[in-house]
């Protein structure tokens, strides 16, 4: 099949990711996605056909992208189409899934798993096997709320009760879930438990990446949430040794927004780009375990580097989301250095430009090693080496609570030369270099 130079993708996964299903496009290698995504986390939670905890687009195969080759996906634009949505922290109903909640739901009243499911009125107790009529919802909230958007999408209001009624029952109206979408939609259960609450949108991709090397329930293709994969009772369980196949395109950090470049290891032919699970605004950690999941149109343009084996994906936020340490250096600030240099008879500063490589794994601390180990095996130096820099030059900032981190810090620029990313570098950092 002939490569596009733009595909248009308006088309879902059932919640699994697997390398043998076949994959939308090609696209041309340089080309764009232009798609469609719908609300991410709590939707798919309370629709138990979806087998992975969200609900992605189809995989988009990149044309010349073979396995050991990295994918540069360059997020052109992203924005809210939902109206509304509802969120919080959750709590699984015991009796009604197998092993895990997000990905095996099982009816308690026929038994019936992965089972169609019907709206009845509105409210935790809504959602309804098609086959015997139980409440099946493998999910409800302990702390939730229902939220706004304005027509500018700048900022949103919590909803007192009567205004989340009305919403949950015209919900697919007010979070504009796409045709193609088979989510139950979150605002039905009509939450109410904070009112008044103001917040600013920044909106973001919680998903984002490649596709993994083995069949994996979206959401646990990273290295926390997939943990629950290891040794589970259901048919997606896989081995410690198997969760290395994951690529973390599921990372919830909020730097993946409007501006930012994301490069990603492809792991199967055409590396299959993948993303969903927008959300309105996120402070780092996620730790409430959600945030606003909302539906939206998003535009990326996608590039091979071929030959750049890497096992995680790595980021280039945008110039304001880098850690202070990470800023490329001012002019006057070099100056005064080279002064110093002179000084103490230091021949030559490096030259050097910010990266952030992802780290994902069982907790913080282990994600933490990850994205070191990340760091210092694509760059072919010691993890000490990368500690230092990311101490005096960068940051370890958590993504998502439990298990994922950005290990940031000012790379050298003969290190960026020899993996050819130098190019792709400056040219993101370009507006603040020089100053």
């Amino acid at each position: 099949m002939t490569a596009k130079q733009t595909i248009f993708v308006n088309e879902f996964t059932n919640g699994i990711l697997d390398p043998e299903q076949e994959m939308l496009g090609p696209v041309q290698d340089g080309g764009h996605i232009i798609a469609i995504t719908t609300p991410g986390c709590w939707g798919p939670m309370i629709t138990p056909c979806i087998r992975g905890g969200h609900e992605v687009t189809k995989p988009v195969y990149i044309e010349g992208a073979e396995v050991g080759d990295a994918i540069v996906i360059l997020i052109k634009s992203i924005q809210v189409t939902s109206i509304a949505t509802s969120s919080g922290n959750d709590k699984p109903v015991d009796g009604r899934f197998v092993g895990d909640p997000f990905v095996s739901v099982k009816c308690p009243g026929c038994g019936e798993l992965y089972p169609e499911t019907k709206i009845e009125g509105t409210g935790p107790e809504s959602i309804r096997c098609t086959n015997c009529g139980t409440d099946v919802s493998p999910f409800v909230f302990t702390n939730g709320y229902s939220i706004a958007f304005d027509s500018k999408r700048s900022v949103g209001v919590t909803l007192p009760k009567e205004a989340a009624e009305k919403i949950a029952r015209d919900g697919h109206t007010y979070m504009k879930t796409p045709e193609n979408s088979v989510q139950n939609p979150i605002v039905t259960f009509a939450p109410h438990d904070l009112v008044g609450t103001v917040a600013r949108l920044r909106p973001f991709l919680g998903q984002l990446g490649t596709t993994p090397r083995r069949p994996m329930p979206d959401s646990h293709n990273a290295g926390d949430f997939g943990q629950f994969l290891v040794e589970a009772p259901h048919e997606y369980g896989i081995t410690k040794e198997q969760l290395e196949d994951r690529t973390d395109g599921h990372m919830d950090i909020n730097r993946v927004r409007e501006g930012a470049v994301l490069i990603c290891p492809a792991k199967v032919p055409g590396g299959g780009v993948y993303l969903g699970d927008m959300h309105a605004m996120q402070g780092d950690g996620e730790i409430a375990g959600h945030t606003t999941d909302v539906a939206g149109l998003v535009t990326l343009q996608t590039k091979v580097i071929k030959g750049l084996s890497i096992d995680g994906p790595m980021l280039l936020p945008v110039p304001e989301d880098l850690p202070h340490l990470a800023l490329p250096p001012t002019r006057q600030e070099r100056e005064a250095a080279s002064a110093l240099a002179k000084q103490w008879g230091v021949k030559s500063l490096e030259e050097s430009l910010p990266v952030s490589f992802i780290g994902t794994g069982s907790s913080l601390n282990e994600a933490t090693e990850n994205g070191l180990e990340r760091a210092a095996g694509t760059f072919g130096v010691s993890i000490p080496e990368i500690m230092n820099r990311a101490t005096i030059t960068g940051s370890i900032e958590i993504g998502r609570y439990p298990g994922v981190v950005t290990v940031t810090f000012l790379a050298p620029l003969p290190y960026l030369d020899k993996l050819g990313l130098t190019e792709i570098v400056r040219d993101q950092y370009s507006p603040i270099l020089n100053n």
